[in-house]
């Protein structure tokens, strides 16, 4: 309107934003009351058909009267109904039980809203678990009984999935490159206890990979730093699915100056729950110590010149082809801002027991070339 008030944009912005969180809650109500219902429907039928030995033709019995009485309802289709039953069935085991027990080592206080690490839990009260799985969309629930037999592994999705709003293609990237296991099997390397309070650091613990997989990226031979750079923007999409949800892209090459100097981040970063920038830096090579003093140094001037009042210390990942764990250690015990080191894989590995099975690249050259030679 041509004579709007002069805070009319801050307010029909602010107007704008209680409508998206307001949305935004309904929607999670109205999942959080579904995930219930068939929460409840699985477990009815898992009580019915054991305490009455009811068959498994009664599911699909069930399936058409629900459709009956609710002919507008979706989700009542005899294959949903049996997923109702396998959803219960699965989350109800006695080993998903003993899962979260066993993860919440006794009666701790919750440790951060955005953090997957595990609640006050005791084996055999399913209260937390059906508070947990109702978090979580029904197509998540499908894809993790589907994808995932490992109870252990199950509970770690669907704490990242409750935790960081993960989306359904988020999710099966996360399982595609083993998100779990590189989580696990893998010591990481940082100094956040050092660095951060005690709830930031487990956050920033969480949101750090040990190893982060850039196959996508289809490099195939030597390159060079700038070059991995400028492979990684333009495909950046794949690399902040990586990188883990939460991740907001600033810029490439981002200039800081102090003085006459200027000096330049290869990619920036800002992480929505940590609230706080990060910093990238890239390097072709094994880790070398001088590495965590230069991004201490650009640490420290984010938080000078760029970090907001109420953001939390910046922090950094340098990621490496290759590091000694002991070495980054060292590295970085007198650095007083957070610092991870993390390798990257460009290539798939081989798997250990595959190792000196299979032809090398020249070993295949040369059968093409006499197979050539015959023709």
């Amino acid at each position: 309107m041509p004579d709007a008030p002069s805070d009319y944009a801050l307010f029909i912005s602010e107007l704008k934003a209680r409508v998206a969180a307001a949305r935004l809650s309904a929607a999670r109500a109205v999942n959080r009351d579904l995930i219930a219902l068939y929460w409840d429907i699985g477990k009815a039928i898992v009580d019915k058909q054991s305490a009455q030995g009811w068959g498994q033709s009664v599911v699909e019995q069930i399936a058409r009267d629900l459709r009956a009485s609710f002919p507008g309802t979706q989700g009542f289709s005899a294959r949903n109904v049996w997923d109702m039953r396998r959803f219960y069935d699965e989350y109800s085991r006695p080993e998903i039980l003993r899962q979260l027990a066993a993860e919440s080592g006794g009666p701790t206080p919750r440790r951060s809203k955005h953090s997957i690490a595990a609640t006050p839990f005791a084996e055999g009260d399913s209260g937390f678990l059906r508070q947990l799985v109702a978090e979580v969309p029904w197509g998540h629930h499908l894809l993790l009984l589907s994808k995932l037999s490992d109870p252990v592994q199950r509970i770690f999705y669907l704490r990242a999935c409750a935790a960081y709003g993960w989306s359904r293609s988020v999710l099966l990237n996360q399982i595609k490159a083993g998100a779990y296991t590189r989580s696990r099997s893998e010591g990481k390397s940082h100094n956040f206890p050092l660095a951060l309070p005690v709830h930031l650091a487990e956050q920033a613990e969480e949101a750090l990979k040990s190893s982060y997989n850039l196959e996508f990226l289809g490099v195939r031979q030597a390159i060079k730093e700038r070059e991995l750079e400028n492979q990684l923007t333009d495909k950046l999409r794949d690399f902040i699915l990586e990188l883990g949800y939460g991740f907001c892209f600033i810029g490439r090459q981002h200039r800081l100056t102090l003085g006459r100097n200027e000096y330049f981040i290869d990619l920036l970063f800002y992480h929505r729950f940590l609230k706080s920038l990060v910093a990238v830096e890239l390097k072709i090579g094994k880790f070398e110590p001088e590495y965590a003093g230069k991004m201490d140094f650009y640490l420290n001037l984010l938080n000078e010149k760029e970090r907001a009042p109420d953001d939390a210390p910046s922090i950094g990942i340098i990621l490496c082809a290759e590091k000694d764990n002991l070495e980054v250690e060292f590295a970085l015990k007198s650095k007083s801002n957070p610092i991870g080191v993390a390798e990257y894989q460009l290539q798939a590995k081989l798997p250990a027991e595959m190792k000196g099975k299979l032809p090398t690249a020249r070993q295949l050259q040369e059968i093409v070339r006499l197979r050539s030679r015959e023709s």
